[in-house]
């Protein structure tokens, strides 16, 4: 698809700008794509998953919601067979007993999500992005300047051609963490540095990891364990940021022993560790979503902490219902269809941004007269048939109101 200039030298009008061709952002615009609205997307690397900081070494692990969307509009297919089913979860509590657990079987699905490297994930993205009819993509490219109009706004983008300007009727800042667009519409954002560490990276189990994953919380953080193919797992550890430049230095010998005792034994030996990526965790939330014919989905919007894996699954949601008030309006940037778009996203974004938030200070504090309570609710969740189905139904990600696309296989 190209985009002409009018006859008078101004850029032809396109509805939708996308800033961001990461995870969220490329899923936005297929999901467009699909619906037949054109759209601009304006990328910082260029199209290849080895260009794409987005699409790097951790394991994403995608709840059920996720997946129904990532079939709906086409990138499933391309992704499926690299995927992992998860079949069960494990919460526990290193110093507490009892512990929390969710089944597909008696949730009566086959899987409650999938695990999937973020690499795949991006190749399928990209090959899902060389389908589509209605999209423009303009990488490498840098967004420059934004200058607000009456009906919409214009764009100076730089690319290796020369600069070039985009008039679009609505503006998506899906540009990450440090969000130029979210800056450029004066929205700020409340940050909480966690002063955490993750480490993620591969391992192999001496036993069969059976399709389980694993999230266990203690007094220096959380660990995960996400099943991989070929009997690997990924290991996603958080230590106090201190400790992180030792962790780092460790070799493997003495990362493994390390890792093994902050998981456990459940899995037995671990062995053979992957390359270790170490991440800073913050949580950083925009103070509203939307402006004047501009809205923010995914990172720029709320960057959550990584427990629960919910970062993605939660951007997502953001990028579907975006799409699916979009496909039908006659003006994607009406202030009407943004106040839905926000009133829509704010029961799942707030619950998940407190769900996360409060279950890290909760079940990482170090204080022992919490522990009998937080024994008797894992025990609850684990025994309490509505306090099972609660947890399992969000932990597939059906919450608030989710977009159409998610709910075609919600059993």
């Amino acid at each position: 698809m190209t985009t002409p200039p009018t006859s008078a030298g101004v850029p032809a009008r396109q509805p939708v700008l996308i800033v961001g061709g990461g995870l969220v952002g490329a899923s936005l615009a297929i999901a467009l794509d699909a619906a037949g609205i054109e759209a601009v997307m304006v990328e910082a690397a260029a199209p290849r998953v080895d260009a794409q900081p987005s699409y790097d070494e951790r394991n994403l692990a995608l709840a059920r919601a996720t997946v129904n969307g990532l079939d709906a509009i086409g990138i499933w297919r391309h992704a499926a067979a690299l995927a992992t089913p998860i079949r069960h979860i494990h919460v526990s509590r290193a110093g507490d007993f009892g512990s929390a657990r969710m089944d597909a079987a008696r949730e009566g699905v086959d899987a409650l999500g999938w695990t999937l490297p973020a690499r795949e994930l991006g190749a399928a993205l990209l090959r899902r992005l060389d389908e589509c009819r209605h999209l423009k993509r303009l990488a490498p490219a840098k967004l420059e300047a934004l200058e607000p109009l009456a009906d919409g706004w214009r764009a100076q983008i730089r690319t290796a051609e020369g600069t070039q300007a985009v008039d679009a009727s609505l503006l998506v800042g899906a540009d990450g963490t440090a969000s130029y667009v979210r800056e450029q519409l004066g929205i700020e954002a409340e940050t909480h540095d966690y002063h955490r560490t993750l480490f993620v990276c591969t391992v192999t189990p001496e036993r069969d990891h059976a399709h389980r994953a694993y999230e266990r919380f203690a007094d220096n953080g959380p660990v995960a364990m996400l099943p991989l193919a070929e009997r690997r797992c990924g290991l996603v550890v958080t230590v106090p940021t201190e400790e992180g430049d030792a962790v780092a230095a460790m070799d493997d010998e003495q990362f493994i022993a390390w890792a093994q005792q902050r998981f456990g034994w459940r899995l037995g030996r671990l062995g053979r560790p992957g390359k270790r990526h170490p991440y800073a965790i913050k949580r950083v939330a925009a103070q509203r979503l939307i402006g004047p014919r501009a809205v923010l989905v995914g990172n720029a919007a709320q960057t959550v902490h990584p427990i629960g894996a919910q970062g993605f699954n939660l951007g997502l949601r953001d990028a579907l219902t975006l799409a699916e008030l979009v496909a039908s309006a006659e003006d994607p940037g009406a202030a009407d269809l943004l106040e839905r778009y926000a009133a829509r996203r704010a029961p799942d974004r707030e619950g998940t941004m407190t769900m996360s938030h409060g279950l890290v200070q909760l079940a990482c504090l170090p204080q022992p007269l919490l522990g009998p309570l937080r024994s008797l609710a894992l025990l609850a969740c684990d025994r309490v048939p509505p306090l099972q189905r609660l947890l399992a139904k969000r932990g597939m990600g059906f919450r608030g109101d989710p977009p159409r696309a998610v709910l075609e296989r919600l059993p």
